[in-house]
């Protein structure tokens, strides 16, 4: 592990020198690149100078321990030095488990209203501002593909896609059902009633990585209705592109040109099928692997939103965040950053993180 530290310390040494050379900053590609590589070994750098300064003073600590004046003071430093070591060491080594690859992919959302009726439509319809708020908190691009709305206010189901550094990673935790515990607008006896919605996260795929027959297409085209102003109405812009062999629609209106918009309903078909492929695949996996590392399945109540208590909690952790109106304001780092802490722990465990040599 150490040599591998070391080695990584090298790169980014390279890579800081390499960033402040002329002729690197005129290549704009290359210069993006070299920053891209350095900004994801920083902090596996950064702690891993720390924890050399943690050694160099156990040495000094160790030294001082035959000292008749300062033994005792150094022996409690050095117990108090070796216990934050070892801690280090097990931080650089969760911090050196190797990136998903995916985890820099752009990311398809899907939100669906579940049980609930019109009361779990208006709380998918708070998930979707939720996330578009996320978005915005965290300089990430967000649009809405698609939209089918209710009189209410409510969304009954959303399509949105999500760029920006680590997009995936970011997002990939919210794959799963939300439940929300409140008295609904529309309940005149003040009842706390349960209500759900289901949000699927899947990452885009890129368009070397799986070619579609076009005549496996059906391609409709429709007037779009929702969200997009008046004008989304004067033509038959919106696309609905059906994968006859799986039976998989998607639909787009989110842009006026039906081109556009029939590119961009390729771009999320791609990705659902993609990702299809890949859940067939995993779900070969050995049961107890599946059983413990669960971060993803979309079939699990993950988190549930107390209105009434005023509090949030995501059931994957057992993690409790106070203020539900914090949360639907789009602040969702406690949750991501415990998840993808926990998820890295997992991969440790099961030993498909870095050489622990």
């Amino acid at each position: 592990m150490f040599d591998k530290l070391e080695s990584l310390t090298d790169r980014y040494r390279e890579l800081s020198e390499a960033i402040a050379q002329p002729e690197v900053i005129q290549d704009f590609p290359r210069y993006q690149a070299c920053l891209k590589e350095r900004s994801a070994i920083e902090p596996v750098v950064l702690k891993y100078e720390s924890f050399l300064q943690v050694e160099k003073h156990i040495a000094e600590a160790r030294e001082l321990t035959a000292d008749p004046d300062l033994g005792a003071e150094a022996v409690s430093e050095l117990a108090s030095l070796e216990d934050r070591r070892q801690t280090m060491i097990d931080e650089l080594m969760v911090l050196m488990i190797p990136a998903d690859p995916l985890d820099d992919r752009n990311v398809i959302m899907e939100i669906r209203a579940g049980v609930g009726g019109e009361e779990a439509a208006l709380f998918a319809g708070d998930l979707l501002r939720m996330y578009l708020k996320y978005a915005d908190r965290n300089r990430l691009n967000a649009s809405i593909v698609s939209l089918s709305d209710t009189d209410l206010g409510g969304v009954n189901e959303a399509l949105l896609m999500i760029s920006g550094q680590e997009a995936f990673s970011r997002m990939k935790y919210e794959s799963g059902v939300h439940c929300v515990k409140r008295v609904p607008v529309t309940e005149s006896g003040g009842r706390i009633h349960t209500s759900t919605v289901t949000v699927a996260v899947f990452p885009e795929a890129e368009e070397m990585e799986l070619t579609i027959d076009p005549s496996d297409l059906r391609i409709d085209v429709f007037h779009a209705s929702g969200h997009g102003g008046q004008g989304v109405n004067t033509t038959d812009s919106a696309v609905r592109i059906t994968h006859l062999p799986t039976g998989l629609v998607v639909s787009c209106q989110d842009e006026r040109s039906q081109l556009e918009n029939k590119t961009k309903a390729l771009r999320v078909l791609r990705s659902r099928l993609l990702d299809k492929a890949r859940e067939e695949k995993e779900s070969a996996l050995a049961e107890d692997r599946r059983n413990q590392i669960r971060w993803g399945e979309r079939s699990d109540r993950i988190r549930t939103y107390y209105f009434n208590h005023d509090y949030v909690v995501d059931h994957r952790l057992n993690l409790t965040v106070n203020r539900v109106s914090t949360v639907m304001n789009g602040e969702l780092t406690p949750f991501i950053d415990a998840l993808r802490l926990a998820e890295k722990t997992e991969k440790l465990k099961f030993g498909t993180g870095s050489d622990r040599s």
